[in-house]
């Protein structure tokens, strides 16, 4: 069985550094006829461990993620896209997992190490935030997944996966599957810079383009993206390398969108080279950006229009599809029980074993 696991936090609207890093690939994988199961999960339940006091947002874009993921193309007979808390065996797993696994290693994580000093938790750190990681080993193995979408900057986290995976096996017999990462096959998959040119997109720090922007809104975004900020008047050569514009047409540019938008430049090496030799300005190249984007997000924004309008649909499918989840993850946790032996209750060895021993007593 091939089987993917994956997921968003519901803290905001998703935006073009997800449809880069994940929701693209996620849909290129969920077509690919190679996957026997796919769960996407919209993770309400880990997305409460740094907005315990404001459940509130947390409701309110759980429905926004579920939007965000049909609109680029997830398709309701295809996914189980499920929600998180709705799925009580995994809180029950990372329970028992977090038996095998030191607050020190969980401590060195790097990805936690970056998550808590970015929400500044050094002197006070969330317990449920700390066990973030075993509640994502319990999300993967919950549902046998043997393949796990990551960006860079989350393996980490799969390589403590497998580590609990690893000794789970070893201490109670091969009862879990050790999942395997995917990466994003391209350097521009891997990271989309935010439009200030910091590292990465992030909804916190406002430098977002979102998958739902209003093309007025995505216009004015892209004009005032980070680009060279030596690159003052046109005649002056550019430097395209940390040029957060360039890095956005790595990403989205193709052969037709030249064709259609810019057919003066073969491609993307072209209008880099005139770039660097200077005589191209920064907001012809911005408004190819915004075409070649525009491109890309008015499907999506069609989509999402069609689910928007089919609101109880929509909950119907997250419903079933939480149920479906629900029943996958129980199978896991008997399987769990039975190799901790505390599943007292099933098939009658408890009882058998009590009256042997007390029989053995009496006499």
């Amino acid at each position: 069985m091939n089987i993917i696991l994956t997921g968003d936090r519901p803290t905001g609207r998703l935006h073009l550094g997800h449809y880069v890093g994940s929701l693209r690939r996620r849909v290129e994988l969920q077509n690919s006829g190679m996957f026997d199961e796919i769960y996407i999960m919209i993770a309400d339940a880990q997305a409460l461990t740094d907005n315990a006091e404001n459940p509130g947002k947390i409701r309110e874009n759980v429905l926004e993620v579920a939007l965000d993921n049909l609109s680029v193309g997830l398709d309701p007979e295809k996914t189980v896209l499920f929600i998180q808390s709705g799925v009580p065996a995994l809180t029950e797993l990372c329970f028992y997992y977090t038996n095998l696994v030191t607050v020190a290693r969980l401590q060195r994580n790097p990805t936690v190490k970056t998550e808590i000093k970015m929400r500044g938790f050094e002197s006070s750190i969330p317990v449920g935030f700390l066990n973030y990681p075993i509640s994502q080993a319990a999300d993967i193995t919950a549902f046998d997944a043997t393949i796990v979408p990551v960006g860079d900057d989350q393996l980490p986290m799969l390589e403590q996966c497998a580590e609990i995976v690893h000794k789970f096996n070893a201490v109670y017999g091969e009862t879990l599957v050790m999942p395997k990462a995917l990466l994003p096959e391209t350097e521009a998959g891997m990271r989309l810079p935010g439009l200030d040119g910091a590292a990465k997109m992030s909804k916190s720090l406002g430098n977002c383009i979102y998958l739902s922007d209003p093309p007025e809104e995505v216009r004015t975004k892209v004009m005032s993206m980070f680009t060279d900020p030596n690159h003052l008047r046109v005649e002056d050569p550019g430097t395209v390398e940390g040029n957060a514009v360039f890095t956005y047409l790595d990403a989205f540019a193709t052969a037709d969108h030249f064709t259609r938008f810019l057919p003066a430049y073969e491609n993307l090496d072209a209008l880099k080279d005139h770039y660097r030799r200077g005589g191209l300005g920064d907001v012809k190249v911005k408004r190819f950006l915004i075409n070649v984007l525009e491109d890309t997000l008015e499907p999506i924004r069609a989509r999402r229009r069609y689910w928007e309008s089919r609101l109880p649909e929509v909950i119907r499918y997250l419903e079933a599809s939480t149920g479906t989840a629900g029943a996958k993850a129980e199978q896991t946790v008997r399987r769990v029980r039975a190799a901790m032996r505390i599943n007292y209750f099933e098939g009658g060895s408890f009882l058998q074993e009590g009256l042997t021993r007390y029989t053995t007593k009496e006499k």
